[in-house]
């Protein structure tokens, strides 16, 4: 970078902070570098994370992430000095002290490019002159050329989707066990070693393809695969073959991110011609992870200040070159929100179901309508858990309702139905639904319109539906309202649900609160209610029946405007009523619910649901209330409502009796409910687990002791050299041993990351943590499944106890029903054999296994792959056994590589940034 760049840059990690400048890097204080970066503007990476470590929450500054973004649109990058040093070509610092003058080297490197005619050229121009104004710190350096011709405007730009006829019925096939198999081996490719494993699988994975013989009787097949099958091409294979005979869509869903993620790299054998590929396998998510097109024009016209309106105009830069428009998970950068500290990302994306449809000015080029036209036409739709079974329950696009489905990660079915089939009559819920009816109120901004609003025009056509229209508006000014958290607090509820808040936050508190409870969520059961919730029960009931009522009338009146239709209404405007009947129709199902639970209240408990009452907090602070009801098993509506409808269904996991046996399988994904028994299949990993991994039980760490713990785990990272997965069940033991070992670690040289403390989403953290060998990853459930880490990045992971459920009323209730112990034995080891399924992804991986509890029951040693070690030791002689295990594996690949594989080791030992396994984005978690 020339000399006379005017601006240092500042780089603070656990191990120090440093700032460049004029050619010169010095170590320097905190007081003085918050001093700095307050006087002027200073180059960083990350202003957040820096912010954090300096103790300085305002930090901000010349954000070369943010700078990365703006030129490179939709273009993956991990981010930290190593991606980004890949990203610019340039060498990656060799230590942290480096890294200042690393950072004004890219900078120098990314202004070049805005110089230059670089792809995502298109748009920069004008986008840099609306951030100029918004006076965005990176504006006064970039030098673009401006345009010939004025740039078209994004809405201009973005291509519009196209209706199509509806698509036949599927055709009735039977597929042939060759013909599966062969296109399985060209799904591997040739050459490829022919695998015993995976050639059953397919074979067995086709019988959820046959013709249905029976009404409400799906081909149910539970297939259980050890890791390293390869069940992605083993399902693909039958899955293609069934949707290009039969001329129907296959839909595979997942549970994680990652997953869905994986499948659309694994398609690319499928399909190689991308645009054959974008036609015939398409992605779907919730409409609340797509970006809202109307919500992006509301904000770049005003409806943003500050550092969200700098963010929504990234995401208009974004928005030109996406793929799809997915902005959780997508080719958005997981880390460019968070930057803002997510300040606004929420308004932009469509979360309070207020989508007008037709309504919109840019109804042709909606990111959602497009996903959903282009699955309608598609061979392979991947979904998740969650949106197959909203698709099912309330969905719009009857006509085009799958067939047949692949559920991977199907042990997390009962998980999913749980969320999905639940009741929650609590404040938050409450107001959400009174912004969706009311609109704005008070001083609110931004585009938000109330029902009354968004159907005017059916109002004054229709004066029964106008009426109706009124008393929903009335009625919702019994539901919560801006500032009831503090309202209750005073005891001053105002209006029929808040005074049944009211009632249930007193009785949760009478009941539940334990001095040990501190700062954490309370809830206690739903039995022997208080005469003032029975009394605030009976009026909260009165006043949603007042708002149901209305609410069903008005959507008998859209549905008879649809059936004598008026000169009024185009193509377009149809589709806005039937949009709005499906969204009122789902709103006034949870109304329903609700009643349903108020009747509780007072009266016999039914058998079939677990209510309790709730109060939620988050260190301390109270962010809601209310009452809860759970189906004991959810996996009956999901039967009813995704199973029985579908001809066929191939549900496979890795894990899928895991903690149990087939009927635990079975009971876990609804087949009791179905008319026909399923079929099952099971085969093993092919891994040698006994040879490539150990289990290791710490018996000198004292539960309860986070000193000791923290002590522990800063033992094993330095003995592993990094590459842990460190895992926790609570949120403050693994705040509290970050706290403690993260400098310790540092100064090794060995990066430590953290959910719940790092300002970084998670699937960038695990970018960042795949991406680096030395460095380490503590979380919690989130990261104990559907983490693929694949390489030497994962090395060890480390428990801190058993896994054992929280004791709440919800699983008080299960456990009644599911054996007492042997059900909380079941849930144990299933969590043990996921956590353990993270260590080795495939051939080669290896790694140890330590659990930092010497309560350990024996019984539970069978959630772990038979042959494998295990071992009761103290913590120092599990730390030198991971020693000797990381040096004889560092010895293994010297032999394997010879003097340039030594080499490269070696110099990877010697960087903290060192290369990782190198892996195409596509193929990087989220």
């Amino acid at each position: 970078m020339p000399q006379s760049f005017p601006y240092p840059a500042l780089h603070a990690s656990h191990a120090g902070i440093w700032i460049a400048h004029g050619g010169e890097t010095r170590a320097v204080s905190r007081g003085e570098a918050i001093r700095i970066a307050a006087d002027t503007p200073v180059v960083m990476m990350n202003a957040p994370l820096v912010g954090q470590r300096l103790g300085y929450a305002e930090l901000s500054g010349l954000d070369v992430l943010e700078l990365f973004a703006f030129l490179h649109p939709a273009r993956f990058m991990v981010p930290t000095p190593k991606g980004l040093a890949a990203a610019a070509g340039l060498a990656v610092p060799a230590d942290d002290a480096a890294i200042p003058a690393f950072l004004l080297a890219a900078t120098a490197r990314l202004l070049a490019v805005a110089e230059s005619d670089w792809p995502e050229r298109e748009g920069a121009w004008s986008g840099a002159q609306a951030l100029a104004r918004l006076r965005w710190p990176w504006a006064p350096l970039l030098r673009i050329a401006k345009p010939g011709r004025n740039e078209r405007w994004l809405f201009a730009r973005l291509p519009e989707w196209e209706e199509a006829a509806p698509r036949p019925t599927p055709r009735s096939v039977t597929l042939a066990d060759a013909d599966v198999l062969a296109r399985l081996d060209r799904l591997t490719g040739a050459g490829a070693e022919p695998r015993a494993g995976q050639r059953a699988y397919a074979e067995a994975a086709a019988a959820a393809f046959a013709p249905r013989m029976g009404r409400d009787a799906p081909n149910l097949m539970l297939a259980e695969a050890g890791t390293g099958i390869g069940k992605t091409l083993g399902y693909l294979a039958p899955a293609s073959l069934w949707a290009e005979r039969a001329g129907g869509a296959v839909w595979i869903s997942t549970y994680t991110k990652a997953l869905q993620r994986q499948l659309g790299h694994e398609t690319r054998r499928l399909h190689p011609d991308a645009a054959e590929r974008r036609a015939r396998v398409v992605t779907r998510k919730g409409r609340e992870n797509y970006l809202c097109l109307l919500n992006l024009e509301d904000a770049l016209q005003g409806g943003f200040a500050g550092r969200a309106a700098i963010l929504a105009h990234l995401v208009a830069r974004w928005a030109a070159y996406t793929a799809d428009g997915d902005m959780v998970g997508g080719d958005l950068p997981g880390w460019l929100t968070t930057l803002f500290r997510r300040n606004g990302s929420a308004a932009l994306t469509d979360r309070r179901g207020e989508c007008v449809y037709a309504g919109c000015p840019h109804y042709r080029k909606c990111f959602i309508e497009r996903a959903a036209r282009a699955s309608a036409e598609a061979d392979i739709v991947i979904a998740n858990h969650a949106l197959v079974m909203v698709n099912a329950a309330r969905g719009r696009e009857l006509s085009t309702r799958p067939t047949r489905y692949v559920f991977d990660e199907g042990h997390h079915l009962f998980d999913a139905a749980d969320a999905m089939f639940g009741t929650a009559l609590t404040g938050q819920e409450t107001i959400e639904l009174r912004r969706w009816i009311v609109g704005p109120e008070g001083g609110s901004r931004g585009r938000r319109r109330g029902l009354q609003a968004r159907l005017s025009d059916l109002a004054s056509y229709d004066e029964q539906g106008g009426v109706a229209i009124g008393e929903i508006v009335a009625a919702a000014q019994a539901l919560a309202s801006d500032g009831w958290l503090a309202r209750l607090a005073e005891n001053q509820p105002f209006g029929a649900v808040e005074q049944l808040l009211a009632a249930v936050r007193g009785l949760v508190f009478a009941r539940a609160e334990q001095e040990a409870d501190a700062g954490y969520g309370l809830e206690t059961e739903l039995a022997e209610p208080s005469p003032d919730l029975v009394e605030a029960a009976a009026a909260c009931a009165q006043g949603l029946d007042r708002l149901l009522r209305p609410m069903v009338a008005l959507g008998k009146r859209m549905e008879a405007v649809l059936a004598d239709a008026p000169d009024w209404l185009d193509a377009p405007a149809r589709a806005r009523v039937e949009g709005a009947i499906a969204s009122l129709g789902w709103r006034a199902e949870t109304v329903a619910a609700w009643l349903s639970l108020l009747a509780r209240i007072g009266g016999p408990a039914d058998p079939a649901f677990v209510d309790w009452l709730a109060v939620d907090r988050i260190e301390g602070r109270e962010i809601d209330a209310g009452l809860h009801r759970r189906w004991l098993d959810p996996t009956k509506p999901f039967a009813e409502i995704v199973l029985k409808p579908a001809h066929g269904a191939l549900v496979t996991s890795a894990t899928l009796t895991g903690g149990g046996d087939w009927s635990t399988a079975e009971a876990r994904v609804g087949a009791p409910h179905l008319a026909r028994a399923p079929d099952r299949f099971a085969v093993d990993s092919p891994f040698d687990y006994a040879a490539s991994a150990e289990v290791l039980i710490v018996t000198d760490v004292k539960r309860g002791d986070v000193p000791a713990l923290a002590n522990a785990y800063a033992r094993l990272v330095e003995a592993a050299g990094g590459g842990v997965l460190g895992l926790f069940t609570a949120i403050r033991r693994l705040r509290a041993v970050h706290a403690r070992v993260a400098d310790r670690l540092a100064r090794a040289g060995l990066p430590l990351h953290a959910q719940h403390v790092d300002p970084v989403d998670t699937g960038t953290l695990v970018d960042i943590f795949r991406d680096d060998p030395h460095a380490s990853l503590f979380g919690t459930d989130a990261l104990r499944d559907g983490v693929d880490v694949p390489g030497d990045s994962l090395r060890l992971v480390a428990m801190e106890g058993v896994p054992w459920p929280k004791p709440n009323v919800l699983h008080a209730a299960r456990r009644l029903a599911g054996g007492g112990s042997a059900f909380d034995d079941r849930i144990v080891r299933a969590r043990l054999a996921q956590a353990f399924g993270r260590l080795v992804r495939r051939e080669g991986d290896g790694g140890t296994f330590v659990l930092l509890s010497a309560a350990m029951p024996s019984r539970l040693l069978d959630a772990f792959p038979a042959g494998v070690p295990i071992a009761r030791v103290p913590l120092e002689e599990a730390a030198a056994r991971i020693a000797a295990r990381m040096a004889g594996r560092t010895a293994r690949q010297m032999a394997g590589q010879g003097t340039a594989g030594i080499a490269g080791i070696a110099a990877a030992r010697a960087l903290p940034y060192a290369a990782g396994p190198a892996l195409p984005d596509e193929d990087q978690p989220r």
